[in-house]
């Protein structure tokens, strides 16, 4: 990515078994489907919110 757009690192620190059922797609939307998976996405409103309905789940690191 280039250095002009912001990321955010995102981990998954929670086990989507027993979640409801839209928890887990945005998890896979989030590219997480395992604990300890990190992922670097781009720093958008529409990930903020994913990440915001997972919050339970994921941990924001310092990018």
């Amino acid at each position: 990515m280039s250095k002009d757009i912001k990321t955010i690192k995102v981990m998954q620190i929670g086990s989507s078994i027993g979640r409801k059922f839209d928890q887990k797609q945005t998890l896979i939307g989030l590219g997480l489907n395992k604990i300890g998976r990190i992922k670097v996405l781009e720093d958008t409103p529409s990930v903020r919110g994913m990440v915001r309905k997972v919050q339970h789940l994921v941990k924001v690191l310092d990018t």
